[in-house]
């Protein structure tokens, strides 16, 4: 029986993709469900979204007295340009690729599980940050529950294998496959790639699954310094079937290292729009990020919410204006656009 959704449910769910954080995550699932038409055809889905709002409201009311958890929320609130996860098996140099990349203290360990908990630390590219968030180990043995929730609010994902291990055919595939059973799909299109957010077969499963995370991703193969032969990234891919962009990194030499923050920058699509007042020169120092196809509007709600809503005008330099020239707010942002926002 189709599912029939309504307008105003399709318009939720599009507002539940775009959450940041988990309690605006959960205010959108009790919008879908009050919006969701009651019929046989979507009882699945209501089901779904009903004990999404359980799950969720359990996370965020913390530990219950006389009662254990598994512990703490483990979802990390996106900072920088986009929040990146690290993925893969152990012993792959997931850490250590977060120390050299990041500066954080990222336990490090020649033995497995190093990592319980996730870890933020941020990648700088130019004038913006990335947030890159390493996580515990997932192999055929163990996937710790709450990784799931902690890839909700990822724009990608690197997915680290160690090169010189003969097994990291079978690492790719069995992540991949733990994740996909997990309603997690890690994804070879990237928009700054290939033009395309989501490859057709994506888009044809999210329709039948709004709840389907797609994370862009890119296969590193680590620890080159063991394995120099860049003939090997192509045999993986071959073996795999993956096509994901890849880089061959070394922490120990720091090949490629750089290449990363480029990858991320161009395939996510990240445009950087710097602000000025009226009268004073522009903010050159730290711009907001937005994606290509953002607005003045997307921007202004970035500064503050107050002034989206009592948007004006705004005077725009850059690409496809002239200096200064007045625009509205549907007007579309290029990399290093200047605006100055007015207000009625």
């Amino acid at each position: 029986m189709p599912a029939n959704l309504s307008p105003d449910y399709k318009k939720a769910e599009k507002v539940f993709r775009e959450a940041r954080d988990e309690q605006e995550r959960l205010a959108c699932l009790k919008e879908m469900l009050r919006t969701i038409p009651k019929h046989k055809g979507t009882e699945h889905l209501q089901a779904d979204i009903k004990s999404r709002i359980k799950q969720l409201t359990e996370d965020l009311a913390g530990p219950k007295k006389g009662a254990s958890r598994s512990g703490p929320v483990h979802s990390i609130r996106p900072e920088g340009a986009a929040q990146i996860a690290l993925l893969g098996p152990p012993n792959s140099g997931k850490s250590s690729l977060h120390v050299a990349l990041t500066g954080s203290r990222a336990a490090v360990g020649p033995y497995p599980h190093t990592t319980h908990e996730p870890m933020p630390g941020m990648l700088p590219f130019e004038d913006v940050h990335f947030q890159l968030v390493d996580l515990p180990p997932i192999s055929d043995d163990y996937m710790d529950s709450w990784i799931v929730n902690a890839l909700q609010p990822a724009d990608a994902a690197l997915l680290i294998v160690d090169i010189a291990d003969p097994d990291c055919t079978d690492h790719v595939a069995s992540i991949r496959d733990r994740l996909y059973e997990k309603k997690i799909t890690l994804s070879e299109h990237w928009p700054g790639m290939d033009g395309r957010t989501t490859d057709s077969r994506d888009a044809d499963e999210q329709a039948l699954n709004p709840f389907r995370i797609y994370l862009p991703t890119v296969l590193v193969a680590n620890k080159l310094d063991l394995n120099p032969d860049p003939e090997d990234v192509a045999v993986l891919e071959e073996l795999t079937g993956v096509r994901f962009p890849a880089v061959a990194t070394s922490v120990h030499t720091g090949d490629n290292l750089q290449d990363i923050g480029l990858l991320l920058f161009k395939g996510l699509q990240v445009v950087r729009v710097y602000t000025k007042a009226p009268g004073k020169p522009a903010e050159m120092k730290r711009p907001f990020t937005v994606r290509a196809g953002a607005t003045v509007l997307d921007v202004a709600r970035l500064v503050h919410k107050d002034i989206a809503g009592s948007f004006k005008y705004a005077r725009a330099w850059g690409s496809g204006v002239f200096d200064g020239q007045q625009v509205g707010p549907e007007h579309l942002l290029a990399d290093s656009d200047i605006i100055e926002l007015h207000m009625r």
